[in-house]
């Protein structure tokens, strides 16, 4: 019996082939080998084609089925994981009346600033536990103010995720989970946020049916199961956004745990049973794949859209895309903590929410020409990325996540011992990695929602430590410094 899981993200398609009982994975792929496109008509616009996620994925399928040898036939279950606030829009023939505006596209963040200023900030963050911001809320007004005439073809609006539901199923739903990551869930009144749908001038017809997070969401329809090579009838079991998911697939459900990414954005992502908020929303509450009505299961999200895209560059840029990232790694640890005074700020990619919506840019700052090379570059690249998490979990303190442990799987950022040093050291939290990844926690989702496990501790029963990172007591004064130095150039950028 095996399961599978999609995870759709700006930079790739993943899929990974799981048998259920064991835990194994079987196969694993992503498309494009290369990062997908991206488009940017205009400085702060981010667009994806939904299209290019579904063909990616199929391109991901199809190698992780001649890998595996598996039978079609013996696949029980579907889930998909996919990278949040996006808005996709659909004409009455589900098809895509425009490029989805993805996460990092912060183009209505004007738009947010001002809903927040005129709902209120009490009327908004006690509802919404955010601020209206640059989320898919806001997106969907700016499509409305600009794009009238597309904007009165819209049948329903959704996720990443929704839209890859629906090509599978040929069904249109989302979730609690998924509507909370939209600003478009009202969590006073348990409900959709009809004050926000009425100030933006929304009709509640463009929100999809709502199912809960794991249950039996649609089954795939012959077409689908043509396209993929599959058989007609599997259940799409599970769905969630990647940093929830990320959260599932490192077995991160209870109050108090935490997990984190380095992908193209970096993410930490704590669990509280409170109902709390950043009342200047630098980060971020949701509603957690575990959440109901009952049982209150927030998830605490800080991110920083300009991590692991920021190390990418660097590769390809410094190292004209020569130099692997691994013996990038390699050549930053032989530089001393602090990179010699080079401090790299590596907001690049948008709007930063723990900015307060800031688009500063990118920064290279303090460079002497007759010290620095390549290498300080790279370390300093890291050491940036790990300081602007220390910079947000620090916000994330005041709300209540005091961060001891850290989770995460052993991938992107995570790879780098300097990244991993500098993270624990600074923070004081150590790090536990994991073989998994969003891909195979959305296989495991499904395996919860279509009931082949009997409880979210029997899906994780077999997931194992591979590495611990503890902090780097000896140099915690070297450490210290440099992020001082790098908090202070921040702030004069600020």
């Amino acid at each position: 019996m095996y399961l599978l899981g999609f995870d759709i993200g700006s930079s790739s398609v993943k899929v990974s082939l799981i048998e259920a009982k064991s835990g194994k994975c079987e196969g694993s792929a992503f498309y494009p080998k290369q990062e997908m496109k991206i488009t940017a008509i205009k400085a702060g616009w981010a667009e994806q084609e939904p299209t290019l996620w579904w063909e990616n994925l199929k391109l991901a399928l199809a190698e992780v089925m001649r890998m595996s040898c598996v039978n079609p036939s013996d696949i029980q279950a579907i889930g998909i994981s996919y990278q949040m606030h996006g808005l996709v829009a659909v004409d009455k023939d589900q098809k895509p009346l425009r490029p989805a505006i993805i996460w990092c596209d912060s183009r209505a963040a004007g738009i947010g600033s001002t809903a927040l200023n005129e709902i209120g900030k009490d009327k908004c963050l006690g509802s919404l536990l955010n601020s209206p911001g640059n989320f898919t809320a806001s997106k969907l007004k700016w499509v409305k103010d600009n794009e009238p005439e597309l904007f009165a073809k819209i049948y329903k609006i959704m996720l990443p995720g929704d839209y890859i539901a629906m090509k599978l199923t040929g069904e249109i739903k989302t979730t609690v989970g998924g509507l909370s990551e939209g600003m478009f869930w009202d969590f006073k009144n348990n409900n959709v946020a009809q004050f926000l749908l009425d100030y933006y001038g929304f009709s509640k017809d463009l929100i999809p049916e709502i199912v809960p997070t794991f249950s039996d969401q649609g089954s795939l329809t012959q077409e689908a199961a043509q396209e993929l090579g599959l058989v007609k009838g599997i259940k799409v079991a599970y769905r969630g956004g990647d940093q929830p998911n990320n959260a599932l697939s490192l077995n991160v459900l209870n109050p108090g745990e935490i997990a984190a990414t380095g992908g193209t954005s970096g993410v930490v992502y704590g669990v509280s049973e409170q109902v709390k908020y950043d009342p200047l929303s630098r980060v971020n509450t949701f509603a957690h794949v575990n959440h109901t009505a009952e049982t209150n299961r927030l998830g605490i999200l800080l991110c920083i859209n300009g991590t692991g895209i920021l190390n990418s560059w660097l590769n390809k840029q410094v190292g004209a895309g020569m130099t692997s990232y691994s013996a990038m790694d390699t050549i930053a640890a032989g530089i001393p903590i602090g990179s010699e005074g080079l401090s790299i700020m590596p907001f690049g990619n948008g709007a930063e929410r723990v900015l307060e919506n800031q688009n500063p840019g990118a920064a290279v700052m303090n460079l002497n020409f007759n010290i620095h090379k390549a290498a300080h570059l790279y370390r300093a690249g890291q050491e940036g990325i790990a300081f602007s998490f220390k910079y947000g979990m620090d916000i994330m303190k005041t709300i209540g996540i005091d961060t001891k442990v850290i989770r995460a799987g052993k991938a992107n950022m995570f790879y780098s011992p300097v990244f991993r040093n500098t993270l624990a050291t600074t923070t004081g939290a150590a790090i536990e990695l994991f073989n998994t990844d969003g891909s195979i926690g959305a296989a495991r989702g499904a395996g919860i929602g279509a009931g082949i496990y009997a409880s979210p501790e029997e899906a994780f029963s077999n997931l194992k430590k591979v590495e611990v990172t503890e902090p780097d007591v000896k140099n915690q004064a070297a450490y210290d410094d440099a992020y001082e130095a790098w908090k202070e150039k921040l702030g004069k950028i600020l």
